[in-house]
């Protein structure tokens, strides 16, 4: 059945290395909707530049992404990680661009900033440095928050989406009688071990989302996206590759097909997962 709803746009703003939390971010948006729209006759639109841009010359990038999208959001969502991104001729950064003019048109904008460990031969110290400053600079503006894992970005975030619905006054006076206490999210990211988070991201990656168990005289493979994943065929290691399976199985990321456990394929549940984690 049809309803009427306000449409309101939620701009994702992030550097290029946390693209496992644009996905939540989506995904929660999606979730809310899934629940409360029809009864808050709200509707939250998920936005950035890589899927609502399009091709423009006669200014810079950052410029025809502020028109184009930026301009024409009601509330944002910044994130970051190790990176602070690209420096445009005003700002440290377009992310950072995005948020201070969002900011200054006195629209609500939620910003989070990771803890997760991270190699440090795989981060660029001076993104580092800029993120450090922009993150001090906030601390005398408002309020950020800090999350330690994928799960637990997810908790905090669906909570806080529901937290600024309900008390904001952008969407306060729209069918407020319907307003509901917050929830935990429905869809929880489970805890996975390292061999699996591996091994669901490559499946997630491979053309047919098959995994192949086969075992030979010489040892056993696991193999999917073009890969055997078993480094070697001591016991041991082979043993917490074929944990893996059954772990992304008894969590219903993975599928049998086989009749001798030789065949997998990824689930619905299952990609969704695998989007979400970043190797």
């Amino acid at each position: 059945m049809s309803y009427i709803s306000k449409v309101f746009n939620v701009m994702i703003a992030s550097p290029g290395d946390v693209a496992s939390e644009r996905t939540i971010i989506r995904d929660v948006i999606y979730e809310w909707n899934a629940v409360h729209s029809e009864s808050r006759d709200i509707v939250l639109m998920p936005i950035g530049w890589e899927s609502h841009s399009s091709p423009e010359m006669g200014s810079s990038a950052q410029e025809i992404i502020n028109k184009q999208v930026l301009d024409k959001c009601d509330f944002l969502v910044g994130v970051f990680w190790t990176r602070i991104g690209t420096a445009t001729s005003e700002y440290a950064s377009g992310t950072v661009e995005e948020i201070e003019k969002h900011i200054s048109s006195g629209k609500p904008a939620m910003l989070y900033f990771s803890s997760q460990p991270v190699a440090l031969d795989t981060v660029d110290l001076k993104q580092v440095e800029e993120l450090k400053k922009f993150k001090s600079s906030c601390q005398s503006r408002g309020l950020y928050e800090g999350y330690d894992s994928h799960a637990d970005f997810k908790e905090k975030f669906y909570r806080h989406l529901q937290l600024k619905i309900n008390e904001h006054p952008m969407f306060k006076d729209i069918n407020s009688e319907n307003i509901s206490p917050p929830v935990e999210s429905s869809t929880q990211l489970p805890e996975l071990s390292p061999e699996a988070r591996v091994l669901l991201k490559e499946a997630s990656l491979d053309p047919h989302g098959h995994i192949l168990h086969v075992r030979y005289i010489g040892g056993t493979d696991i193999q999917t996206n073009g890969k055997n994943l078993i480094p070697s065929n001591e016991r041991r290691e082979v043993a917490k590759w074929e944990a893996a399976l059954e772990e992304l199985t008894y969590k219903d990321l993975l599928v049998e097909r086989g009749h001798k456990g030789e065949v997998f394929e990824v689930s619905n549940l299952g990609y969704q997962i695998a989007d979400m984690i970043e190797l």
